[in-house]
């Protein structure tokens, strides 16, 4: 395994074959994997390259856009204030955000948002990328707009604009922007190199992403009114926006957020420790049972597999095979990185790559190494 930078626990020596084996065969082009067991790294690996002309080999602190395992953060953020008495999950975003009533909304409540269940999936078109990177504005029009279906009625997978709608309630409530939120209560205490607006002086270390294979559409024949196509065309953007410096900058708490495994397995071991890391508390127990008061159980109108949200993240459903049953949460990245919490096994696993696969729910690289990281963990508990 020359290609693997870092350290594993023996235990975990079949999931370090499998991110050896990808790289070999060319499958992965640069990647990390980690694994965080009761607050204590288990697995912290990597290797390849963090460019295409094979010229930057991925190093310790290469970072890349992880996409919407962005999401799982920004969900945690708001987590802390519900924690702090500040928010009320089943309260009325209205009553922290009054404006966001507008359009008939007043009934959207704080977990319709968590859960995308709020009938707000994304922007009104016309509606471009450089829109959505002036967070103010394009808050600003989600709040003036009506919803696309009745809230609480079904999920609508909330693309893009997740983190301005769960961005602006931290807003409001604490007088930071998400991005600085983070940095200052959860990044920057518990020590992850996790950044939600990244800064200019960390440029040099991002890895590219790669774009997936082209496929024809999923939407093919969709409704061109419909949900799912109103969500995915609004704006219209490939991979290749990660690329530009505006993109980078900005704080979208749904897609931008730049770190490696590490740094997301760290953060999200404070939930699978019941709140608790390095004797540093962020959430209670009850809070983290928030977590797994399902909110929805069946197709989800924007990507249209059957899935299962709690408040703020995803829970095990068929649409993620790769999952086992259990007190699991997670969430997924475009092209493949993932994050997954297992509060039973105290472990958080998390896999980021720059080479994206195909699909918006793991690809089958995350399912081999989930699949290798259950398998030892189990072996662990025997």
């Amino acid at each position: 395994m020359a290609d693997l930078e870092g350290v594993y626990d023996p235990r975990f020596a079949e999931l370090a074959e499998r991110l050896s084996e990808n790289l070999d065969t060319g499958e992965e082009l640069g990647a990390s994997v980690a694994v965080v067991v009761g607050g204590e790294s288990v697995v912290d690996l990597w290797g390849g390259w963090a460019d295409r002309r094979h010229m930057v080999p991925w190093r310790r602190d290469t970072i890349t856009n992880v996409w919407s395992c962005t999401k799982t953060v920004t969900s945690l953020a708001a987590l802390v204030l519900v924690d702090r008495g500040l928010l009320d999950v089943d309260a009325s975003v209205a009553r922290y955000w009054p404006e966001f009533a507008a359009g008939g909304k007043k009934g959207v409540l704080v977990r319709h948002l968590l859960s995308h269940t709020s009938g707000v999936s994304g922007w009104d078109r016309p509606v471009t990328v450089a829109d959505v990177c002036d967070v103010p504005a394009s808050t600003a029009r989600l709040a003036a707009q009506a919803p696309w279906w009745p809230s609480g009625t079904a999920s609508g997978y909330h693309l893009l604009n997740y983190g301005h709608l769960v961005g602006e309630l931290i807003r409001r409530i604490d007088g930071r922007t998400l991005g600085r939120f983070v940095a200052e209560e959860i990044a920057g205490p518990f020590g992850a190199d996790f950044h939600i607006g990244l800064p200019d002086s960390e440029f040099d270390r991002v890895a590219d992403v790669v774009p997936p294979p082209f496929r024809s559409s999923d939407l093919a024949g969709a409704d061109p009114n419909g949900v799912a196509v109103r969500t995915f065309t609004g704006p219209v953007g490939g991979a290749e926006e990660s690329w530009r410096p505006q993109w980078r900058r900005a704080e979208i708490g749904a897609a931008n957020g730049h770190g490696n495994a590490r740094s997301l397995a760290r953060i999200h071991s404070v939930i699978a420790c019941g709140g608790t890391l390095d004797g540093m508390r962020l959430l209670s127990p009850r809070t983290v049972d928030q977590i797994f008061r399902q909110q929805t159980d069946g197709p989800d109108l924007v990507l249209g597999a059957h899935l299962r949200f709690g408040i703020g993240f995803g829970l095990p459903s068929p649409a993620v095979p790769y999952l086992p049953s259990g007190r699991i949460c997670f969430w997924t990245g475009w092209g493949g990185s993932v994050v997954v919490i297992d509060t039973e096994r105290q472990a958080a696993i998390s896999y980021v790559m720059n080479r994206m696969g195909t699909g918006l729910l793991g690809s089958d690289r995350t399912d081999q190494y989930v699949t290798a990281a259950f398998a030892s963990l189990e072996k662990a508990r025997t």
